[in-house]
């Protein structure tokens, strides 16, 4: 069985029966006394018989335009929907969103043995109480949840918390939710970062339970520069990340005793080794990977990230872990969450070097979290009275279209997008929705432009992400050339500020080529990318676009052609002597020359 790909045996699901609630009562949120005769209900039926009379309230609460009541109701239902599916019908779906993500890895199980007991059973009567009860954890919760997150196990996790201790659960609701989506699933191999072995990182999480009482322990002697009742769960999941144990996060902050907003300084503690770099000894060659060894044997980029975003992580502070590639080799930088709330990307990023976007990993769904994901972080917009309405509106949405209601579904997505054009989840319904409602295919690719034309602005990848969208459309429908039109045009806006996302589109024509055409013309898109992309490009268009072709043509046992290619990109990307780029792109070389 291949990491990622998983596979259970199946089960029934139960049927939903519904719940008659008199006319009037939707027009209000769920009263107390409602709360509990639905969950006294649950408890003697089941969920799943609670779910369509909840859904059919909160319908009405939105057909009458009453926003906090039909919110209100819809969490209510959607508590009822997960609750009471069985653990094999919910897992089924999770692991086609895991294969579909490709955040499945090989510190994942591949097998699952799957139930048909109801999701509800791993939570005891009295969290069910305190989960549906409180109305502002519930919009909390279905705004983090994700479709990769493992719902039987962040279930137990937040059972154990709230058994542990109620009152202290309630306070620390945000942390348990943060630790609840990130320890639902064991970490990946390269995590925080490739570049240290196992056996000197274990790539470990403590149990939940008591990560939360280390938490908030720390919280409440007042060793963490930001209190973690007061953050949301969507910035404490980058505080309970933390790889290093808790002996070596107390280690961490007896040395970090500079202000938050100095928080960058960390980086610079470690000792820069110029000489691993020169020897090409880019893992780390020590047998433990402590705290203490970086500061004291010192590092590299990787080790200095790391460092710093663990001193943060120690002290409380939300930090991210960035790596990216430049003209001349790869570099990783940090991330944090200041004083002010306000996030600061550019830890120790070096901006002489001309590095773009980098990657930062997402503890949620262990994948990659998205240019714009990191800047809607920093923009903070999601606070808005704006985009909660907006967010109502797409929640209903996406009921509707999972429904089969199609028509009602893009009325909805439409007001989401006009309270928020940032919504892009809406945009994503609405699209989908006009595609079921349509026949034209014109119609959703004018949703497309219109999607690409609301992030042109300050989002070039999502602007991307539509163009290609349209592309895609057009070329299914057989007007090639203007799909390839869509295409170029969206390379070369993005070829001077953000070539990563210029990289990328070469990238997919390279790829779309090895997949559609003969040796031939899978040859002549490949010179075609370096032509009017690779002039000029690094290391980036190195590992995106040289070194894949290079192996697909070794694969085809073309040694003659790989070498080719390989002088073909020295000659045309930026290479500098003795960089990282050169000495790849030398290695490279030697390996097809070897058969390798």
């Amino acid at each position: 069985m291949k990491a990622g790909i998983l596979v259970f045996a199946c089960a029934l699901r139960l049927t939903a029966q519904p719940l008659a609630i008199p006319a009037g009562e939707p027009l209000q949120p769920p009263t107390a006394a409602r709360l509990a005769a639905v969950e006294a209900a649950a408890q003697r039926d089941g969920w799943s018989p609670q779910t369509a009379g909840l859904r059919a309230a909160a319908v009405r609460a939105y057909e009458a335009d009453k926003l906090p009541a039909a919110e209100a109701w819809l969490n209510l239902s959607r508590w009822s929907a997960m609750l009471g599916e069985t653990e094999a019908h919910f897992t089924a779906r999770w692991i086609q969103a895991v294969n579909a993500a490709k955040v499945g890895h090989a510190n994942m199980p591949s097998r699952f043995a799957a139930t048909d007991r109801s999701l509800g059973f791993a939570l005891s009567p009295t969290t069910q109480a305190w989960l549906i009860g409180d109305a502002a954890l519930a919009e909390q919760f279905f705004a983090l949840l994700t479709p990769v997150d493992y719902a039987p196990k962040v279930f137990s996790i937040l059972d154990d918390l709230y058994r542990h201790d109620p009152a202290l659960c309630r306070n620390y609701a945000q942390l348990a939710l943060a630790l609840a989506v990130v320890y639902d699933v064991p970490p990946p191999p390269t995590w925080p970062h490739g570049q240290v072995s196992a056996e000197a990182l274990p790539r470990k999480l403590p149990a939940a339970l008591d990560a939360f009482v280390w938490w908030t322990h720390q919280d409440q002697l007042g060793r963490t520069y930001l209190r973690l009742n007061k953050l949301p769960a969507d910035e404490l999941k980058f505080v309970v990340d933390a790889a290093a144990p808790f002996n070596e996060l107390e280690w961490a902050q007896k040395i970090s005793d500079f202000p938050l907003n100095s928080l960058a300084r960390a980086y610079t503690m470690i000792r820069y080794r110029t000489e691993r770099v020169t020897k090409d000894t880019l893992i780390w060659p020590g047998k433990t990977y402590r705290l203490t060894d970086v500061l004291r044997d010192g590092g590299i980029c990787v080790d200095q990230a790391y460092f710093a975003t663990e001193i943060g992580k120690a002290r409380g502070v939300p930090t991210l872990f960035f790596a990216g590639a430049g003209n001349d080799g790869r570099h990783a930088w940090f991330g944090f969450l200041d004083g002010n709330r306000t996030w600061q990307l550019d830890a120790g990023r070096y901006a002489e070097q001309k590095f773009v976007t980098g990657f930062a990993r997402d503890p949620q769904t262990w994948g990659q979290l998205s240019d714009h994901e990191v800047q809607f972080l920093a923009e903070r917009f999601r606070e808005l009275p704006s985009y909660r309405s907006s967010v109502v509106h797409a929640e209903f949405a996406a009921d509707f279209l999972a429904a089969g209601e199609p028509a009602a579904a893009a009325t909805a997505a439409r007001k989401a997008v006009n309270f928020e054009r940032r919504n892009h989840a809406a945009w994503d319904t609405l699209i989908a929705a006009t595609e079921k409602a349509s026949r034209d295919p014109k119609a959703p690719e004018a949703v497309m432009r219109e999607a690409a034309l609301a992030f042109q602005a300050r989002y070039p990848d999502l602007e991307a992400l539509y163009v290609n969208r349209v592309s895609a459309s057009l070329r299914a429908r057989g007007q090639t050339s203007e799909a390839d039109a869509e295409e170029r045009r969206i390379a070369r806006k993005n070829q001077s500020s953000r070539t990563d996302l210029s990289i990328t589109q070469a990238s997919e024509a390279v790829r779309r080529a090895i997949v559609t055409q003969p040796l031939a013309g899978q040859i002549s898109s490949y010179n075609s990318a370096l032509d009017s992309f690779g002039r000029g490009a690094g290391i980036g268009f190195f590992d995106a676009v040289v070194r894949p072709f290079v192996d697909h043509l070794l694969q085809l046992r073309q040694p003659a052609e790989a070498l080719h290619a390989v002088d073909r990109a020295r000659n045309t990307l930026k290479v500098e002597p003795k960089s990282q780029l050169d000495q790849e792109l030398t290695a490279l070389a030697k390996s097809v020359k070897a058969g390798e």
